[in-house]
């Protein structure tokens, strides 16, 4: 059975942009406004922090609800796990979600800077170098079958479509313009040379982007 590498529910805003420049541990988008990208899936019925009945149902339910389904493992940059940069200073640092990640999957940090793995709940964090070849291979064969999800940041998904080993991506485009921060493209276009493209408009206002290898 053939392993995909997924891209799933990546939000930019309406300029490209994923996340600002300057992460802090009370920033964790690194802009002020980056945090509203997420509007979208916080306001769905199957939105997993949801702690009060109700949400919106139809497509952007969908995909919420769709984001674990045939995940075997996850890859990830080192500044979706947390703030710190450079050497570790501090591993009592174990991410932003608490005692129980939403992963449920062997999850690969990339960073240069290796460390113990550790696992909370049913989430195991592994932290480890080289390209990005050589870190889906990783992730594929602990994934057992199933796809990989390669969960971002901006630069990380950069990364895996320059190495072209990404074969599908769902982006949902904001209506909100950030100005300045990490942008993923300047246009949806400059990807229609390796992927086909499906547009499909919400009625949140958000604009589903699905592509898939040519």
């Amino acid at each position: 059975m053939t392993q995909l590498l997924r891209v799933q529910n990546f939000t930019v805003s309406a300029d490209g942009i994923g996340a600002g420049e300057d992460q802090t541990m009370d920033s964790p988008f690194g802009h002020p406004g980056a945090g509203s990208l997420f509007a979208w899936c916080g306001a769905t019925a199957s939105w997993p922090n949801r702690t009060e009945p109700g949400g919106t149902r139809g497509l952007d339910d969908y995909f919420t609800r769709d984001f674990a389904h045939g995940i075997g493992a996850e890859i990830m940059g080192r500044n979706k796990f947390g703030p710190q940069r450079g050497p570790w200073r501090d591993h009592e640092w174990r991410g932003w979600w608490g005692a129980e990640p939403p992963f449920r999957t062997p999850v690969f940090v990339l960073t240069h800077h290796e460390r113990p793995s550790f696992t909370l709940s049913d989430t195991t964090f592994h932290f480890v170098g080289g390209d990005p070849a050589r870190v889906l291979e990783q992730a594929k064969e602990a994934a057992q079958g199933l796809d990989v999800r390669l969960g971002g940041g901006v630069s990380t998904i950069r990364q895996f479509l320059d190495a072209d080993l990404v074969d599908t991506l769902h982006v949902a485009v904001s209506p909100v313009r950030l100005g300045t921060g990490l942008r993923l493209w300047e246009s949806p276009q400059e990807l229609l040379d390796r992927f086909h493209l499906d547009v499909v408009p919400s009625p949140s206002g958000v604009t589903h982007h699905l592509f898939w290898r040519r």
